[in-house]
């Protein structure tokens, strides 16, 4: 699992490349939260094009992330989720929860 950060201001990009599963959700979420730690953002998107297997570890790795952006008073929002991906999330209702955007993963 590699994620890559850009900031703009107070927003934030976060994405994800690689497989998003139990064996790389603490480390993702390690990496996450120091990029929240850092800049600090009033809104973070997380996007999910690059990962190619999500189990539902992911979903703790993305519900961490809205209790974090919560905690400092921002947003956030998941984008270009792929169709695998997408099934996770769907079969556990996250987009009652947290944002998610529709849109195609890039290739």
């Amino acid at each position: 699992m590699n994620i890559t950060a850009a900031r703009t201001g107070r927003d934030l990009v976060l994405r994800l490349y690689g497989e998003l599963d139990h064996h790389a959700a603490k480390e993702a979420m390690t990496e996450i939260d120091r990029h929240l730690d850092v800049a600090l953002p009033l809104r973070t998107e997380l996007d999910l094009s690059g990962v190619t297997f999500m189990d539902s570890s992911g979903i703790a790795v993305i519900l961490r992330l809205y209790k974090r952006m919560q905690n400092l008073g921002g947003s956030m929002k998941v984008t270009r989720v792929p169709p695998q991906a997408m099934r996770v999330l769907r079969a556990a209702s996250i987009g009652n929860v947290v944002t998610i955007e529709k849109g195609e993963a890039r290739q």
